[in-house]
């Protein structure tokens, strides 16, 4: 909220989780989802790749230009080790104790002292493995098949990721060498697809981008699939390790909920909102982020609101981490608006999280320490600088 008086205030737009073709996004690049930001009037806005940094700066600069307010964020995906051995559900609702963490209000100019520079390298590096994996095995398919065609390896990389390689750039290449090759013939693509799905139709109609390249990652990409490769166990820090870099890295370590889906269902971690919520404090987690396009909008109220009155930080996000050209002004399930109260919770965590990385670019303790430690009590202070630095800029 922008501050006109001591009793009339302004809403301001948040998007606290946007990413970046520096990882997978909808976005052509840096520069389109910033104009798609002000174009919107979302003044603060948040970048969140997988696994890497390498987008900050540009994405400064281009907030700079655009006076936008820029959070600077980072995604992991981690492993909690007991909660596999439960079979208990966290957030990835196929894989027990697979679990995402986000790092909030990271440094800007970006630092990582060692061992966790190596850290973060080195589950990057099994990240891209991968999926390089993945693209051997598929274009050894295609051989197989005798498509007549296959794909490059320099040439994805350097047209269709800006760092990170993810099985969503292999889809997409794949779907945009089908086009290619059958010179955009309906009849033909279709055949193709139904080769290379081993008899199985194409289900989406080809102007469906995102429903043709999640057909793709589903029948060739996942389990079962001609060109799967499972995950190394490398590929997943524990989750305590993944707070540690985040925390090194003057971040925020944030849990991303899924919360409820179409069918109203909840993962095993999630179902008990307050039993999550303690969890969550017992392992030193103090922000929470929500994805609102997935959730019913009562249900947001629900789950942020409670969490928010614990004390947590709360933000919300889009994404943008798939084919798909969504709004970056949030909206739930639905395309339903955003309530007042859940924009108010939005923009007061963006402001703690704006405050917390300023103070930390001053060499000061932040709103979480080196060690993780917190003071909730605290969030209110942090809340209202982050408020003053984001209406100096916006």
């Amino acid at each position: 909220m922008r501050k006109l008086n001591k009793t009339h205030f302004i809403m301001l737009n948040v998007n606290a989780h946007l990413h970046t073709p520096y990882s997978f996004s909808a976005f052509r690049d840096i520069d389109d989802a910033l104009d798609r930001a002000v174009a919107e009037k979302v003044k603060v806005v948040g970048i969140n790749d997988f696994y890497t940094t390498k987008g900050f700066e540009e994405w400064k600069k281009g907030c700079d230009k655009r006076k936008l307010y820029p959070l600077f964020g980072i995604e992991f995906i981690s492993l909690n080790q007991e909660d596999q051995n439960a079979g208990i559900r966290v957030n990835d609702p196929a894989n027990p104790g697979r679990t995402y963490l986000s790092g909030k209000g990271m440094s800007y100019p970006f630092r990582i002292p060692e061992p966790y520079a190596s850290e973060l390298k080195s589950v990057e590096v099994e990240s891209n493995k991968q999926v390089e994996e993945m693209f051997y095995k598929l274009n050894d398919y295609l051989l197989g098949l005798n498509a007549g065609f296959e794909l490059s390896l320099k040439w994805i990389k350097d047209n269709l990721t800006l760092d990170s390689f993810r099985e969503r750039h292999l889809a997409r290449a794949l779907r945009m060498k089908v086009y290619e090759f059958c010179k955009e013939d309906e009849t033909d693509i279709l055949q193709l697809f139904k080769t290379i799905f081993g008899g199985k139709k194409l289900k989406s109609s080809l102007i469906d981008i995102s429903g043709v390249e999640n057909e793709i990652r589903s029948n060739m990409l996942k389990a079962g699939g001609a060109a799967f490769v499972p995950e190394e166990r490398s590929a997943f820090l524990p989750v305590q390790s993944v707070c540690d870099i985040i925390l090194a890295s003057g971040g925020i370590p944030t849990y991303p909920f899924l919360a409820d889906n179409v069918n109203g269902e909840y993962t095993d971690f999630e179902r008990d909102l307050e039993m999550a919520a303690q969890q969550l404090t017992e392992r030193g987690i103090h922000s929470v982020e929500f994805i609102t396009t997935r959730n019913d909008i009562k249900l947001l109220e629900k789950y942020a609101g409670y969490l928010y009155d614990k004390g947590f930080i709360v933000t919300f996000g889009s994404e943008h981490n798939s084919p798909v050209m969504e709004p970056v002004e949030l909206f739930a399930r639905n395309g339903v608006p955003l309530t007042d109260r859940l924009k108010k919770i939005n923009y007061e965590g963006a402001c703690v999280i704006a405050a917390h990385q300023h103070v930390v670019s001053q060499g000061l303790d932040g709103y979480v320490d080196d060690d993780g430690e917190v003071d909730r009590s605290k969030r209110n202070e942090f809340m209202r600088l982050g408020e003053e630095l984001i209406n100096s800029v916006v």
